[in-house]
C-alpha cells in the first residue's frame, strides 16, 4: 500500500481523537494536545495506512517515523511495511522515534541486530500513580503535604474550578502574567511551550481535555490542561505563580482528586527535556516509572562494507572502478543508446557537459553514502561495464543492475555479471533476495535476467520485475 503523507492539521488532529484516546502505550506523544503543541516545531506530517496513524515529523535534518498508532482492525505490521516501502521509493533512510517498550520486541523481530537504539534520559515521561496524588499519603509525600497545608493556611478562601474553552480569556489572562514573572529568562523550549499553550486553549473543548485553575479571592493562579489517553492522565499544561506558596503541590493535587477518575490510574507529567531544576522537581513526586521512549535506526547490509569488495567469475573479474578506467566509464556514462533504460538520466541533473572526474566522484559518493555498490566487470584488464547492487531495503534484500559497452555485448557477459554479484549478495553479504527490473520495451534485458535465473514478479505499466533467492 501507497503512503501519501499530509501536514497534520487541527482538524486531522479532532478526527483522530479515537485513536489517542485509546492508546495505552503510557507516552505523552501520542496524544492528542502533544500533537496540536508541537506541530510546527517538528513540521509533523501524517498518513493513515492499513487502519493506522503514521507520523512522520523533521528534527534536525532527519526524518523520523512514529510506530504506527492503530485501532482494534488496524494492522501495524502492514503500516510498517509501507514506511519501508515508501523510504526505498523515495531513498529515504529509515529513523524511528518515540518508539513504546510494548513495540521494542516487534522491531527486534523485524530488524535483529541490524539495528541501533538509543533511549535518552531527556524525553523519558514520568509516570505517577494517579493515587498518590489524590491523597499524598506515607512518609515519602511529607514535603507536598507541608506545602498543601502551608498553602490551605495562607489561602483559606481558595478555590479549584474546572475550566471549558469559554474560559480560554481568563486562562490567556494569567499566562500573560506568569510569562512576565517568569519566563524572563526562559530557554527557546519554554518560549516554543508557550506557544503551543496558547495554541491549545482554542480546541479545549474540541479535544475533550481536562482544565482546571486554582483561584484566590477570584484571581487565577495556577492553571493546568489534561488529556485522557487509556489508563493514564497526561498533564501538558502546569503553571503557577511562584509567590502564592505551595500553588504547585496544591494544583497538581486538586487536578488528580477532580480528574483522575473513572479508571485512571497513571498520571504522566511528562518529560523533562533535560532540565536539572524541572528534573528535580518531578523526582520529589516520586515516579513509579520512566517510561521508555526508544528511537530505532535499522541499518541495511551495506552499511557495513568499508571499501568496495572484488569477486571473481568464470571469466570475469568484478571490482572496484578507479581513475585508470575513467575514460571508458566516461564513455559508458555518456551513451545515449547504453543508458536508455537504465533508469537513470544525469542529463537531468548537469547541465553543461561533464569531465570523467564527474563520474568518478558521482560512484564514489554513491558508494560512501551507502546508496549503492558499483563496480566494475572486466576481462584481464579490459573493462567492460559495469554491475551494481542498489536499492538496498531493511528486510536483507537488493536489487541488481547491469551494463556493457556496446563491443562487449551479445558474449553473455551481463548474464556472468549478474550471476557473480547474485553470488556475492547471498554468500558474503547474506541478502535474502536480489531483485530486478527491467522496461517493458528492453526484451535484450528481460531475456538476460531470465538467463540468470530471475524469475517473474509482475509489472507494472513500465517494468518488467523479477526476483531471485538462495533457494531458487
Amino acid at each position: 500500500m501507497d503512503i501519501n503523507f499530509k501536514r497534520l492539521t487541527i482538524a486531522d488532529i479532532v478526527e483522530m481523537q479515537g485513536y489517542f484516546a485509546c492508546c495505552n502505550w503510557r507516552i505523552s506523544d501520542y496524544s492528542a494536545a502533544f500533537k496540536l503543541m508541537w506541530q510546527k516545531h517538528f513540521a509533523l506530517d501524517f498518513a493513515y495506512v492499513e487502519g493506522c496513524v503514521v507520523f512522520r515529523e523533521y528534527y534536525q535534518g532527519r526524518t523520523y517515523f512514529h510506530f504506527p498508532m492503530e485501532l482494534a482492525e488496524g494492522d501495524a505490521k502492514k503500516a510498517v511495511d509501507a514506511i519501508e516501502k515508501y523510504c526505498r521509493e523515495n531513498n529515504i533512510r529509515i529513523h524511528y522515534t518515540c518508539v513504546p517498550r510494548e513495540k521494542i520486541m516487534c522491531m527486534v523481530e523485524r530488524y535483529g541486530s541490524e539495528m541501533r537504539m538509543t533511549n535518552s534520559r531527556r524525553w523519558r515521561d514520568y509516570m505517577y500513580n494517579a493515587e498518590d496524588f489524590i491523597t499524598y499519603g506515607g512518609k515519602k509525600f511529607s514535603g507536598q503535604r507541608n506545602h498543601v497545608n502551608k498553602f490551605k493556611k495562607l489561602y483559606p478562601d481558595f478555590c479549584f474550578e474546572e475550566l471549558s474553552g469559554k474560559d480560554s480569556e481568563r486562562i490567556a489572562d494569567f499566562l500573560k502574567e506568569f510569562s512576565s514573572r517568569q519566563l524572563a529568562k526562559g530557554t527557546v523550549m519554554a518560549r516554543e511551550e508557550l506557544e503551543g499553550v496558547y495554541e491549545l486553549l482554542g480546541y479545549i473543548d474540541l479535544l475533550k481535555l481536562k482544565c482546571g485553575a486554582l483561584t484566590v479571592d477570584g484571581k487565577i493562579i495556577a492553571v493546568s490542561i489534561g488529556e485522557r489517553c487509556g489508563e493514564q492522565l497526561i498533564i501538558h499544561v502546569e503553571k503557577a505563580l511562584t509567590e502564592y506558596q505551595g500553588a504547585y503541590p496544591m494544583m497538581a493535587q486538586q487536578f488528580a482528586a477532580h480528574f483522575a477518575v473513572d479508571g485512571v490510574k497513571y498520571i504522566n507529567r511528562e518529560d523533562d527535556s533535560g532540565d536539572p531544576g524541572l528534573r528535580k522537581s518531578k523526582l520529589q513526586y516520586n515516579p513509579v516509572a520512566l517510561v521508555d521512549k526508544y528511537d530505532i535506526f535499522p541499518r541495511r547490509v551495506i552499511e557495513r562494507l568499508s571499501h568496495l569488495p572484488t569477486f571473481f567469475t568464470q571469466r570475469l573479474t568484478i571490482k572496484e572502478i578507479t581513475e585508470i578506467n575513467a575514460t571508458e566509464f566516461y564513455r559508458l556514462e555518456f551513451d545515449e543508446e547504453r543508458n536508455r533504460y537504465w533508469g537513470y538520466n544525469w542529463r537531468e541533473h548537469f547541465s553543461g557537459t561533464p569531465t570523467p572526474e564527474y563520474f568518478m566522484q558521482g560512484i564514489r559518493q554513491d558508494f560512501a553514502n551507502k546508496d549503492e555498490i558499483p563496480l566494475g566487470i572486466f576481462l584481464g584488464k579490459t573493462f567492460l561495464g559495469e554491475v551494481v547492487l542498489h536499492n538496498f531495503g531493511y528486510r536483507n534484500d537488493c536489487e541488481v543492475g547491469v551494463r556493457l559497452l556496446p563491443e562487449y555485448e551479445g558474449n553473455g557477459y551481463a548474464v556472468e555479471a549478474v550471476l557473480g554479484a547474485m553470488q556475492y549478495a547471498f554468500f558474503d553479504l547474506n541478502i535474502e533476495t536480489v531483485l530486478a527490473k527491467c522496461y517493458k520495451a528492453n526484451e535484450r534485458s528481460r531475456a538476460m535476467l531470465l538467463a540468470a535465473g530471475m524469475r517473474p514478479n509482475g509489472e507494472d505499466d513500465t517494468f518488467y520485475h523479477f526476483k531471485k533467492t538462495a533457494a531458487m
